[in-house]
């Protein structure tokens, strides 16, 4: 019995040849290929930002937007509004309908939606010339990546903007707990 083979081109850059109907086949055809911005890029935009929009925002204190909304107000100096159609206030600020209502045009939107929704707010993000999607961790729609970036957006994606903060600026182990590390060196937003 003969089975065709494809080859298979690894996280690593290595490649092998697999069975074609194999599982694992399967799995790699599925798997992302669209890349954002690396390390260093993320690091450029949140030292870059003055204000950041969460879209999606909830005024429930145990979901995600919540607690990085949380981080956000008491941990960076960043303007932080709060975009939820359904919801007045969060954490004691306002909170807006669309993002074309905010006072002013914000650095990054932070996407808290359903894969599913990211288009539409790629549309609106476009529509009120705001630069940086940041589209939150376990969130992923490589086609609307690609149609933000097409647009002149900058996209990042399936990543937390809490973590990555926490993360450039000392405040987390590589797996995410904080360090409890104490630093005399200057520390930058």
């Amino acid at each position: 019995m003969s089975t065709e083979t494809v080859t298979a081109t690894l996280a690593n850059g290595l490649t092998c040849g697999i069975p074609s109907d194999s599982p694992l086949a399967k799995l790699l055809k599925s798997q992302r290929t669209w890349v954002g911005p690396g390390a260093k890029d993320r690091l450029a935009i949140l030292r870059a930002a003055k204000s950041i929009a969460i879209v999606g925002a909830s005024p429930k204190p145990e979901r995600s937007s919540y607690f990085v909304g949380t981080y956000l107000l008491q941990s960076t100096d960043y303007r932080v509004y709060f975009v939820n159609p359904h919801a007045d206030e969060i954490l004691g600020q306002p909170v807006y309908k669309s993002l074309a209502d905010l006072p002013e045009v914000p650095d990054i939107v932070d996407v808290f939606r359903k894969a599913s929704d990211i288009p539409s707010v790629i549309d609106e993000v476009v529509a009120v010339g705001a630069k940086t999607v940041w589209v939150q961790l376990g969130i992923w729609n490589e086609e609307a990546a690609r149609a933000g970036e097409e647009q002149g957006l900058t996209v990042v994606m399936d990543r937390c903007i809490k973590v990555e903060h926490a993360r450039f600026h000392g405040g987390l182990h590589l797996m995410g707990f904080d360090t409890g590390h104490i630093s005399a060196r200057k520390q930058t937003r």
